[in-house]
Parts: structure tokens; sequence; C-alpha cells
């Protein structure tokens, strides 16, 4: 996780050894998500707008595999790519 790690996202683990990732979005309790799940060899990336419910599936961004910290990386670059629209 440490690799992952970038400005303006908290990063923690989820249920199943779910990665996320969440970003303030100016509204209480309500934050963007990006989280990595287990799908076949690597994880799968997915965001989560404010509201969304995070227990089901996001907007599928990518995947990401290799070594844990390759993965990081490759997750750090969703985080830092991912333009979130802020309407």
């Amino acid at each position: 996780m440490d690799a992952a790690r970038s400005p303006g996202w908290s990063i923690g683990l989820g249920r199943s050894g779910q990665i996320m990732a969440t970003r303030d979005s100016g509204q209480i309790g309500l934050p963007w998500v990006i989280s990595a799940s287990r799908a076949g060899k690597g994880m799968r990336v997915s965001l989560y707008r404010p509201g969304d419910d995070t227990e089901i599936e996001g907007d599928v961004l990518g995947e990401i595999s290799g070594n844990p910290r390759e993965m990081g990386r490759q997750f750090r670059t969703f985080l830092e790519e991912t333009q979130l629209d802020q309407s």
C-alpha cells in the first residue's frame, strides 16, 4: 500500500483484502472512492462517485497485476490520472 500513496487520497484496506482510496468530494460523508479488488491473477480497479454503494461493482477503470509493489504503483497511477467530475 505504501507504493500507492498519492497526495489528496487516504488509503486503507476494505473488506476481503480490498484496497480502498478515498478523497473528499466536498459533501460531508460522501467521498470519491477508488478500490482494487481481487479479479483473476490481479485486481480490478473501480471508481465510486459520492453516494455510490461500494458493496456493488462500480465503474471499472481497469486492472492491475504483478508483484505487490508494482500493483501499488499501478494503483497510484489510477489515483493520479482519474478525472473526478465535480458536478
